[in-house]
């Protein structure tokens, strides 16, 4: 089974999945909000997901973030609709910055570290290599 992770944010969301054996994480896509759902029941018709890690968004000193509200009321719905999957938080604070360094480190152009959708599907697998980081 893989576990999903879901950067989540008032517009976009970025994915990302491991391998079956749960060890890698890959950037998957990046799925307009509004269009979650859909997308979220797509993808666990077609594919085994044992946990969904949410990235938990707070600020600096520790405090929620406004769109904190918005997850708690994804998380709440995604349990009744999938209490199959099991649901974990995992801190996600200076993801998209660390992904924007990796672009850089990777030698991407400057309009490609622009390129929001990018930077959302490799900060959601920074999320969720944390995350399996963590477990171990």
């Amino acid at each position: 089974m893989r576990i999903l992770a879901i950067d989540y944010g008032t517009k976009k969301c970025g994915l990302a999945v491991t391998d079956p054996l749960q060890l890698i994480a890959t950037g998957l896509e990046t799925v307009p909000t509004g269009q979650l759902y859909d997308w979220l029941a797509d993808y666990l018709a077609c594919e085994e997901v044992s946990d969904l890690v949410v990235g938990e968004s707070l600020q600096e000193d520790g405090t929620a973030n406004p769109v904190q509200g918005e997850i708690v009321g994804f998380e709440r719905k995604f349990a009744r609709l999938y209490p199959h999957v099991t649901l974990h938080r995992q801190e996600e604070y200076r993801t998209s910055v660390r992904a924007r360094e990796s672009l850089l480190t990777m030698g991407m152009k400057k309009k490609q570290r622009r390129d929001k959708a990018r930077v959302d599907r490799i900060a959601a697998a920074l999320l969720l290599q944390d995350f399996l980081e963590e477990r171990r």
